[in-house]
């Protein structure tokens, strides 16, 4: 009887375990929400951030699976606006320009925090100052900013703009114009600079951020536009505390950051990435509190001149153009 006992004892035991159990059975995890990244140039430094946070599972601990591609054909703002894309990689003058067009879109954080591009030439041109551009050739890519942007420099140094000769080379590089008889083009330091140290190529270097307060502008920026930032400001905040942490982590770990940028991008130079990384790791965030942040004084500075250069066709509402609200504290 005993045995009896102990037995129903034990069989009613193990139903009520294991009816308790599956009431508390794990529920199936929701599926993570996609999101497009679309890239304003081929893969570089720039955008490692956003290759660490997919790599080391930013992305993911925030219920989100990040699909990185390579720009399609048009403006990064159009197609943003269009619903073609989540988030894209820009840089202010663009949404500027798109701003003042009625293009919806919003930068959510500075890639770097100042302006690292500049005029470089080889050394032999002997091209010191913006008063050395007259009577040489420029290579360019035909944006009505460049012109604009020389005219400034060099009536800054009293030279005559009319005597530069302004050829568009398209996308070819900065190595390959030289060799075709251009004499200065428009690089970023932190890339094409370092490139040329590597190939033995001295440059003389003219630093924007340094010629005019104007100059140092955003660029790149991560843009995203207003609908969606509407429809769906908890994803955009999701979405930006990750990166955010992938550029933190590219930062501090900028060996690491290079190695997972060529793990995606292998045909990229080893030892370009690794220079370049090194550099950016002290120019993502710079003097700013925290990486991403934007002042309206900047946004401002550089839509004045190019209202002032007939660049935009109206002022452009500076809050609107930017936030920093999807930063992480």
């Amino acid at each position: 009887m005993k045995k009896k006992i102990i037995v129903t004892l034990i069989v009613t035991m193990l139903a009520f375990s294991l009816s308790g159990c599956s009431g508390t059975k794990p529920q199936p995890r929701a599926a993570a929400q996609q999101v497009t990244v679309i890239l304003d140039w081929f893969p570089n430094t720039n955008h490692s951030g956003v290759y660490v946070a997919q790599d080391q599972g930013f992305y993911a601990q925030e219920g989100l699976d990040v699909e990185i591609v390579q720009p399609p054909e048009g403006g990064n703002p159009q197609l943003l606006a269009a619903g073609q894309g989540d988030f894209a990689f820009s840089y202010q003058e663009e949404v500027t320009i798109a701003r003042t067009q009625d293009i919806p879109v919003v930068a959510v954080a500075a890639v770097i925090q100042h302006n690292t591009s500049g005029f470089a030439s080889p050394r032999s041109k002997n091209i010191i100052t913006p008063k050395d551009f007259e009577n040489k050739m420029y290579g360019g890519w035909g944006s009505p900013a460049e012109e604009a942007v020389l005219k400034a420099l060099m009536a800054q140094y009293g030279a005559d703009f009319s005597k530069v000769k302004m050829v568009n080379v398209g996308s070819a590089d900065f190595f390959a114009s030289m060799e075709k008889g251009i004499d200065f083009a428009w690089i970023f330091a932190g890339w094409t600079g370092l490139e040329a140290k590597a190939k033995g190529m001295d440059l003389n270097f003219i630093d924007l951020a340094k010629e005019d307060k104007a100059f140092d502008y955003y660029t790149p920026v991560i843009i995203a536009s207003e609908s969606k930032i509407a429809q769906n400001p908890e994803m955009v905040k999701k979405f930006m505390r990750a990166t955010s942490k992938g550029y933190d982590y590219a930062i501090k770990n900028p060996g690491q950051a290079g190695d997972i940028l060529l793990k995606n991008v292998p045909e990229l130079d080893k030892e370009l990435v690794a220079a370049s990384q090194a550099y950016l790791a002290g120019q993502y965030q710079a003097d700013a509190w925290r990486w991403g942040e934007m002042k309206t004084e900047v946004w401002k500075n550089y839509a004045d001149f190019m209202l002032a250069n007939q660049l935009i066709e109206k002022p452009l509402q500076v809050e609107k153009a930017f936030s920093n609200d999807f930063l992480p504290e």
